[in-house]
């Protein structure tokens, strides 16, 4: 039998549903740091994000339970689904006014072309100085705009992992980090802030 320590993610989580505990808090220690920065970043408040966090991992551990998660290779991934969809549960509840969605029916189709972040040509341009300046300024986008931000740039997920994590269209994933830096733009712009070009 492969050792405990050796195990992915996905094996420790199939452990677990079949009995093995130690499995579980190995999960839980491998995880828990990128998870809650994940829903810190989003919430911006670390009382909130401790209740978030704790109810997340309820839900993961009743999915597990229950059988719901198949091993797709992506655990973390499916975990921050399911944090996204409590924080989102969370926004909806406090019917927050500072909460802005983007239209579910976002079309990137309908956008010019030279006005489309060329995905790419993001990934390969991005340097640390770029960050240092949209760090500064993300606190202030909206949490659905801040998260894909969060998710591309920290966290390095592709926009379809991205999709699949905050249960949208890859259309939408991106449409958010569209307005996403359109407003970062717009607030180094009025910040006088430089940035170099996305």
């Amino acid at each position: 039998m492969k050792k405990i320590t050796k195990m992915t993610d996905e094996e420790l989580a199939m452990a677990y549903v079949h009995g093995d505990n130690k499995a579980f808090d190995l999960l839980l220690t491998r995880t828990q740091s990128k998870l809650f920065s994940y829903i810190l970043f989003v919430v911006h408040d670390r009382d909130l994000a401790d209740d978030l966090f704790q109810e997340t991992f309820v839900k993961v551990i009743t999915k597990l339970q229950q059988g719901k998660y198949s091993t797709t290779g992506k655990f973390l991934a499916w975990m921050m689904r399911i944090a996204h969809n409590v924080m989102m549960d969370w926004y909806r509840e406090q019917r927050a006014d500072k909460v802005v969605e983007t239209n579910r029916d976002n079309d990137l189709s309908l956008i010019s072309n030279h006005n489309v972040l060329d995905i790419n040509v993001e990934s390969k341009c991005v340097n640390e100085q770029i960050l240092k300046d949209v760090h500064k300024m993300m606190n202030l986008l909206p949490p659905t705009q801040r998260e894909v931000v969060f998710m591309r740039f920290y966290q390095d997920l592709s926009f379809k992992e991205i999709a699949e994590a905050t249960n949208v269209s890859i259309n939408t994933a991106l449409g958010r980090m569209r307005y996403a830096v359109l407003n970062l733009r717009r607030m180094a712009s009025d910040n006088q802030v430089i940035l170099h070009e996305f």
